[in-house]
């Protein structure tokens, strides 16, 4: 039953679902009449406000295009893919690969989301080394994982709380930071992560096709061989010239490559020491590009390395502006502020960390950045807070309003499941020569999002913090 209403929703995804970028054009749609027909905004002020928000993500979406390929690019190297070999050995059915692929996912982007793109190298590895994988299904399960980042290291929310003069200390909505203890290190946190951790998996198990239904990643290859026949090490050594050269040593010189290693390194041990873990998308990149000139010894095979790894991340370069231009409308028209005091005036002592987690998970349709998103909805719901605790210890204040921010980063996480906006982090590695589109993974993700809507409701609702 539970696999026949898989294969149903599955269907119903291929058959309605349009591309990604449609996708987001329709959502530009309803988040404008949104504006236009709730707050009677007119029309001319809908389009500034769409177009103002337009490059708003465009440093984000630089960043998410460097963790991609400079992710991919340490996967490439040798000693990554004998790792890999070493563990597809042990690996002989498809739920052992389902399993392995979830579990480590999770684990990997509990340090940051942009792990995951390690989680797309394993995944795609194996599944190319294991019969009968269905390889839609197993997209799914890598997306699925990087659901860990917003328990981990760097969890946006928690992170933001935390920070001196914040911009919720600027406008006077907070009085001064909330420590971590209160959110990351919190019962609650701790409770979520762990049942992440084993639950996760065990979903995708129980909800696993049971077979791969022509689903193969073979017969989904658009050409015969979904990578380059030549190594990267092969590929370089045909791009010397015929005779002795100064530009070949230079190309191919080690000595050069690892003088700038060590001075990443020396800025990676600098950084640890003078800021403590703070582990920011800047200097995970940072860290993977070091990592992968390392690795991979040499400039010329850096840059061959590169050039496979960014061959399809045209998605995220088109499409982020215009889900920035969504964002745009809900800041600028007052649209996602609105959502925000609505659904916090409905919250009562006892029910506002639910109203919390409904507004993450919705208000993430239009605005996909958990920062992003609190920036527009956070102040709404901790006015509401403040107000329901009125009376209270101020320490009391402070544990309801960290509940109330775990519960909008649990939203907003979770809702991700149903929208395609970081599958576009997803698809560059495990879709490459690979006939797949967010259509063919989406339906898969339905039941696991109501399973874990309820589980994740239940504990921001009452579990201790």
């Amino acid at each position: 039953m539970i696999e026949k209403l898989g294969k149903n929703l599955t269907h119903l995804f291929l058959k309605y679902m349009p591309n990604a970028f449609v996708f987001a054009i329709l959502l530009t749609f309803i988040t404008a009449l949104g504006a236009f027909l709730w707050l009677g905004t007119s029309p001319i002020k809908i389009i500034i406000s769409w177009y103002d928000g337009f490059f708003d993500l465009l440093g984000f979406a630089m960043q998410m295009v460097l963790i991609i390929i400079t992710g991919f690019s340490i996967a490439l190297s040798p000693i990554i893919k004998r790792g890999i070999d070493s563990v597809a050995r042990h690996i002989n059915s498809p739920k052992q690969v389902y399993f392995l692929v979830v579990l480590i996912g999770l684990l990997l982007t509990l340090v940051s989301f942009g792990w995951i793109v390690i989680t797309c190298v394993l995944a795609r590895e194996l599944a190319l080394r294991v019969k009968k994988v269905n390889y839609p299904f197993l997209t799914a399960c890598v997306y699925i994982s990087g659901g860990g980042w917003v328990s981990g290291l760097s969890s946006s929310i928690p992170l933001l709380l935390n920070t001196e003069n914040n911009f919720l200390i600027k406008s006077g909505v907070l009085a001064e930071v909330i420590p971590t203890s209160y959110t990351l290190g919190s019962i609650l946190n701790i409770t979520m992560l762990v049942t992440l951790l084993i639950v996760t998996p065990l979903i995708l198990l129980f909800l696993r096709p049971r077979n791969a239904d022509n689903k193969e990643i073979t017969n989904l290859m658009i050409g015969k061989e979904t990578s380059n026949t030549q190594t990267i090490k092969e590929e370089a050594l045909s791009l010397r010239l015929p005779f002795k050269s100064y530009s070949d040593n230079l190309n191919n010189s080690v000595i050069l490559q690892m003088i700038v290693v060590v001075m990443g390194f020396v800025y990676i041990f600098y950084h640890f020491m003078t800021k403590g873990f703070d582990l920011n998308l800047n200097i995970m990149i940072f860290i993977f590009l070091i990592l992968g000139l390392l690795l991979h010894k040499t400039p010329m095979r850096y840059v061959i390395s590169m050039k496979r790894a960014s061959s399809n991340i045209s998605g995220i370069l088109f499409q982020y502006p215009f889900y920035a231009g969504i964002m745009g409308i809900m800041l600028y028209t007052g649209l996602g502020e609105k959502l925000g005091q609505v659904l916090a005036s409905q919250a009562s002592v006892s029910s506002y960390p639910f109203f919390a987690y409904l507004t993450g998970a919705i208000a993430n349709f239009a605005i996909p950045s958990a920062g992003g998103e609190f920036a527009v909805v956070g102040p709404s719901i901790i006015n509401a807070v403040k107000e329901i605790g009125v009376g209270l210890p101020a320490e009391e204040i402070t544990a309801m309003i960290a509940r109330a921010s775990l519960s909008v980063a649990y939203g907003e996480s979770s809702s991700n499941m149903l929208q395609p906006f970081f599958l576009l982090l997803v698809l560059p590695i495990m879709a490459k020569g690979i006939k797949i589109q967010a259509r063919d993974i989406m339906g898969y993700l339905v039941l696991p999002f109501i399973i874990l809507f309820i589980i994740q409701s239940v504990l921001v609702s009452f579990c201790p913090l």
